[in-house]
């Protein structure tokens, strides 16, 4: 079963519904994988109103399909996701994103939110710098 397939099944599975305009958002998503904004979805599918885009790309980061990146610039671009929950390091240079996971961010925060007798609903950490490759061509 192909990862669009299972995608898929596991939308239907919780109930949502699998318009032509949502299915073809998804496959669009699917072909790209690489980061991407709304944008660029609505630049490929014109017929498709940017309503539907938010709305399906908001469905797909709540089912964990997608991922939201955060650049340093302020923009929120998107990316195929199949690792659960993670963080991003993003070149600034290049702009590539790799996935960070097993940080261990989680018991340092479970810790201090412990302490100070708080609940947390989510966090979100994006770690800036370069890439081996830009490091290396700038000579940091």
């Amino acid at each position: 079963m192909s990862e669009l397939t299972r995608v898929i099944n596991q939308l239907e599975a919780h109930g949502h519904r699998l318009t032509a305009s949502r299915l073809a958002v998804l496959s669009e998503v699917y072909a790209l994988q690489d980061q991407f904004s709304a944008d660029d979805i609505h630049r490929n599918l014109p017929r498709v109103g940017r309503a539907t885009i938010f709305r399906t790309i908001k469905l797909l980061v709540d089912e964990s399909v997608v991922c939201r990146v955060l650049l340093d610039d302020g923009r929120l671009l998107y990316k195929w996701s199949s690792s659960g929950h993670h963080h991003h390091m993003i070149c600034r240079v290049c702009g590539t994103v790799k996935d960070l996971s097993g940080c261990g961010i989680e018991l340092v925060l479970a810790e201090t939110l412990n302490s100070a007798s708080f609940s947390m609903d989510g966090h979100w950490l994006e770690v800036y710098g370069r890439c081996n490759p830009c490091r290396d061509s700038v000579g940091a």
